[in-house]
């Protein structure tokens, strides 16, 4: 199974920081932050934590460990282990989602980015914020070019390579970003009134839990982990057979739920301390945050970190996204490093514009009252991604079988071991767990 021309990670810290940097993004940050705060806060976080237990570990451990076994892309793993059957269609799935994700979150980390050198200029506290955020992306060229400048900061290091490129940026990138967390969080709860934001989020009222309570929570920790995308396939795949899965899946895992965490702990203090509603949906960042910082002290250094931490999260996210389009095409097609990162980073931007132009001059078209990147957004986190999910365990459980997964997952054993509950869960208990979560939100959408 071993493809022995593969580019394997240069050390184990590498790695995990690499596989945990393609989990943190936008979604840990900016997604949690404001569906914490629609959500009641503690008793979201409490509910988030147990799926990331029982629903994230297992099935990013799987992702890796497929990745790990054939030495293969996404589309190559399901050839490899099930050859000459139709299964190769979840790993290219896989690839589409990956790569039509990347399209919009580039437009998104656009936003971050714009917003990186607004909070660097200062934020005023009689600005009219929500007026701002409009402006800025019904704007036509300003979000082509911030989210052209993203791209091509992404196709950078993407064409340098896995260790000197991806390796190398996360082992500064990730630190840099927990840092400047950290910084945020210290500020936040030291601010008077902070301990307020502190209980919100600490502090669950359970009898606030309803079914939709559930569903976010596990949806939330399902597409934090970056799973479904062929994004953990694909960076197993340039993980050594000699390493643990276990334990490095932990220190992934464990490293995205931490950031999310912290971030609500960074978020939900100040904006309680300074009299601002936590519900404020999607606009929690871009709108009610720079309103936070403007009436801070100190808020030009901490908007500008917290808008800076962003952009940060959002690169090492983008950087799994287009490895995951860029090592099938040098896998299936034969294409060099720099030629796929260049041919296809271009496409990307390119399958971007709509997302941003439907804030301005096609900001007409909508699709069932959600415009271009809403709607986009909407397929692949409510359909593509749970899809692929749910085949991804039933073909390790059922095809690749458990018994030799749980045997490969294992080898070399690490200080966490998978038994006979590893079957269960990849098994029955997630495929469930996913298809109740997408029909409920499809549901939900459609009535």
């Amino acid at each position: 199974m071993k493809n022995n021309n593969r580019e394997q990670r240069g050390s184990k810290i590498g790695f995990i920081l690499a596989a945990a940097g393609s989990a943190v993004g936008l979604g840990n940050i900016w997604r949690f932050s404001y569906v914490a705060g629609n959500e009641g806060g503690a008793a979201f976080l409490f509910i988030y934590l147990i799926a990331i237990a029982l629903i994230g570990y297992p099935l990013l451990t799987t992702e890796v460990a497929m990745g790990r076994f054939t030495q293969k892309n996404p589309v190559g793993v399901f050839k490899a282990i099930a050859p000459g059957t139709p299964w190769w269609l979840t790993g290219s799935l896989a690839v589409l989602t990956a790569f039509i994700i990347l399209s919009f979150y580039s437009v998104i980390s656009g936003w971050s980015l714009a917003y990186t050198y607004k909070a660097l200029q200062g934020f005023t506290p009689d600005t009219d914020f929500a007026g701002m955020f409009v402006a800025h992306i019904s704007n036509l060229w300003s979000p082509i070019l911030w989210h052209g400048l993203f791209m091509i900061i992404t196709l950078g290091i993407i064409a340098a390579g896995v260790v000197e490129g991806i390796q190398k940026v996360s082992k500064v990138l990730m630190p840099i970003l927990f840092f400047l967390l950290l910084g945020l969080v210290f500020r936040g709860v030291t601010l008077d009134g902070g301990s307020a934001g502190i209980s919100f989020y600490l502090a669950p009222d359970f009898s606030k839990v309803d079914a939709g309570t559930i569903l976010a929570a596990v949806g939330q920790a399902f597409f934090s982990l970056s799973l479904g995308m062929g994004a953990l396939i694909t960076y197993g795949s340039y993980l050594s057979k000699n390493e643990n899965i276990t334990d490095s899946s932990a220190w992934i895992a464990g490293l995205d739920t931490l950031i999310a965490v912290l971030a609500g702990l960074a978020i939900f203090p100040a904006v309680f301390a300074l009299g601002f509603a936590p519900d404020s949906g999607p606009g929690l960042a871009f709108i009610t945050l720079p309103a936070v910082f403007a009436n801070m002290t100190g808020g030009t250094i901490f908007g500008f970190a917290f808008f800076l931490l962003l952009s940060i999260a959002a690169i090492t996210s983008a950087l799994s996204l287009l490895e995951v389009v860029v090592s099938w095409v040098i896998d299936e097609k034969g294409w060099s490093r720099k030629k796929a990162s260049l041919i296809f980073g271009v496409m990307i931007f390119f399958v971007g514009l709509p997302s941003t132009l439907g804030h301005s001059i096609l900001s007409n078209i909508n699709f069932l009252g959600m415009d271009i990147l809403d709607t986009l957004d909407f397929i692949t986190s409510s359909i593509f991604l749970p899809i692929g999910g749910i085949l991804t365990s039933l073909f390790a459980a059922y095809v690749w079988r458990s018994k030799y997964v749980i045997e490969d997952i294992n080898t070399p054993k690490g200080k966490i071991v998978f038994g006979n509950w590893y079957g269960i869960l990849i098994g029955i208990f997630i495929p469930i767990a996913v298809f109740i979560v997408m029909i409920s939100g499809l549901y939900q959408k459609f009535n």
